[in-house]
């Protein structure tokens, strides 16, 4: 369970400049935030370090990333 401190540095950094990724990733933390293990929480803060229109694309599915540990995430939020 992340604490809230946690919970509302994850909020803030899922702020982007880009609205579609915004309202994916609200939406995702609004259903799962609450009960991500550590190892999603790793996922998706590496994905939170892509530049936005590169995690547009992945979340969108016109790309996708290799690393295995990252595709649950991927798969997540595009659920979400």
């Amino acid at each position: 369970m992340i604490a809230d401190v946690e919970m509302r540095r994850l909020r803030w950094r899922c702020r982007r400049g880009l609205l579609e990724n915004d309202l994916v990733l609200q939406r995702f933390l609004d259903r799962h935030g609450e009960r991500l293990e550590q190892r999603q929480l790793n996922a998706l803060n590496r994905l939170l370090a892509m530049p936005d229109t590169d995690l547009w694309d992945v979340i969108a599915g016109r790309s996708e990333v290799v690393e295995r540990e990252l595709q649950e995430m991927v798969a997540m939020l595009r659920a979400a």
